[in-house]
């Protein structure tokens, strides 16, 4: 892919004239306003620039001059970088909450949707990890568990599941909550944990079981591997000719590395004779476009093939051709790893980039429920809300992260920029659902609850899973049972606040996102 490492651009015109008096002139102070820029200031000017040409609320931006892009410092380069993306993705207003589009509750002044990457999506996005393979979470205050674990990865040979109590990490056991909203706010074991199984080469860690036999895991590294975004699949037979396939999916990952590993699962579903759907999406915070469109594809009643699927909005100067900046980056097409025509060829518009559906596979079933929870974002978003129309689809579990948007990136040096550049709409006209999904409303039918990390996936007592089943078998949600799902009665219990503020620092490396990596649409 040939980069573009920056804009050189002109600000003004600089007027020169000539001393011509013959008096010796005093030495003066250098003129640093007229030193040459550094390669960080033209990146900055970079950013801005591509944000007023492409970003979708590009009419909303303020001129060079008055936004000054190289007023913008930090401690490094990225840092910078992105306090500068901060400030452009605060200046959108959305009408309806009279805040920014990108406004994040959790962290106001933060972009929701905008960042600045060193190329590390990418890589993950396509199937290459180099991590431990597993992520935390906190269940309740001195309750740190395991809530999943990659097949394949450095956790998943050390024997390590998801339920899986953390009794103590490098020797600590002083692993209590301690970060925002909850206690002092210090932050002090929260960030231990955080760097300990992010931010290291080697791990060791004490763990209990289910049963309460100990796991003892030492020295761990980490290691590259190849992610299955697929991390657990089975069916249920809850009688009466109902039977049920659960699927987890962690990630939207490029199509060449999830279509072979959705496919297996969805064919075996329709061997079985699935009547009823459970998608797992509680953790998938999003990724590639194209693979939502084939996870939906094998969804999909077959009598829908042919009928729209969603429609996507670029702002009036893509949608017109009117882009200059754009047209340096010439993108390499993912799916047959040529390159396209020149970017002069490339159509934004509304006709050439609405999707029909093209049933995937023999699965049939009218009706699916979808897990879900805050960690459930954008091409998760995309997935569900394209098959509103069409099907009967519920949802259980916690509102969803709420990103109606998507971007493609854009190179800016050793860098890329991430800012949304469309929006979609199902086949009729549902979208901006900045909110997220609300399960158990009118709008978004289902039973909400909370997450139920003290269970393996596929387990039919885990809490969310268990919802699904109950109300395939008997017709209701409720499960009367389950005193894991009495959250408020258990002592140390987080505020829902709380949990999603660690959750969110817990999850700051994770790609939250729907990335555009379709084959392009050609002008004619």
């Amino acid at each position: 892919m040939k980069k573009l490492f920056y804009l050189i651009f002109v600000l003004g015109a600089i007027g020169f004239s000539a001393c011509k008096s013959t008096k010796k002139q005093d030495p003066k102070p250098m003129d640093t306003s007229k030193q040459a820029p550094t390669t960080l200031d033209l990146i900055k000017d970079s950013i801005f620039l591509y944000a007023k040409e492409d970003y979708l609320w590009n009419t909303s931006l303020p001129t060079y001059a008055a936004f000054n892009p190289r007023s913008f410092t930090g401690g490094d380069d990225i840092t910078a970088l992105t306090k500068e993306v901060n400030a452009i993705s605060q200046i959108a207003i959305n009408p309806l909450t009279s805040k920014p589009y990108e406004y994040y509750k959790d962290a106001p002044g933060e972009a929701k949707y905008s960042f600045i990457d060193d190329g590390t999506v990418s890589a993950e996005l396509n199937g290459i990890k180099g991590d431990f393979g597993f992520a935390p979470f906190y269940n309740l205050v001195n309750d740190l568990r395991i809530k999943y674990v990659y097949p394949g990865s450095p956790a998943d040979q050390a024997h390590i599941k998801r339920g899986y109590q953390i009794m103590s990490i490098n020797g600590n056991t002083s692993l209590s909550y301690d970060g925002p909203r909850y206690g002092n706010g210090s932050s002090t074991n929260l960030n231990f944990v955080i760097n300990a199984y992010s931010n290291s080469n080697s791990i060791s860690m004490t763990l209990k079981k289910p049963d309460g036999s100990i796991l003892t895991v030492t020295n761990m590294g980490v290691a590259n591997y190849t992610v299955n975004p697929v991390l657990k699949d089975t069916v249920f037979d809850q009688g009466n000719g109902h039977k049920i396939g659960y699927i987890v999916f962690n990630s939207f990952t490029s199509d060449a590395n999830a279509d072979p590993k959705l496919d297996p699962a969805f064919a075996n579903f329709a061997a079985q004779g699935v009547t009823d759907l459970v998608v797992d999406l509680r953790y998938n915070g999003g990724g590639y476009v194209l693979t939502a469109e084939h996870l939906d594809n094998l969804i999909v009643p077959a009598a829908k093939t042919g009928s729209l699927m969603y429609n996507t909005y670029y702002n009036d100067i893509l949608t017109s051709g009117k882009e200059v900046l754009l047209k340096n980056q010439w993108r390499k097409d993912p799916v047959y790893g040529d390159y396209n025509y020149g970017p002069d060829y490339i159509d934004y518009s509304l006709a050439f980039n609405a999707v029909n559906f093209a049933k995937s596979g023999s699965l049939n079933v009218n009706r699916v429920f979808f897990i879900v929870t805050n960690s459930t974002a954008s091409a998760s978003e995309l997935t569900i809300n394209n098959l509103r129309p069409v099907m009967d689809v519920k949802f259980i579990g916690d509102t969803t992260y709420g990103k109606p948007v998507g971007f493609f990136d854009i190179d800016i040096n050793k860098y890329q920029m991430y800012i949304p550049e469309f929006y979609t709409q199902n086949s009729i006209g549902q979208g901006g659902y900045y909110g997220g999904f609300y399960p158990g409303t009118s709008s978004y039918p289902g039973f909400e609850d909370q997450d139920d990390v003290t269970k393996d996936f596929g387990d039919p007592t885990e809490g969310l899973l268990a919802h699904a089943l109950n109300y395939v078998k008997n017709g209701t949600y409720a499960v009367q049972t389950q005193a894991i799902q009495s959250l408020n009665s258990r002592i140390g219990v987080l505020s829902i606040g709380a949990q999603k503020a660690a959750v969110r620092k817990m999850d700051q490396h994770k790609f939250t996102g729907m990335i555009f990596n379709k084959k392009r649409k050609l002008k004619r």
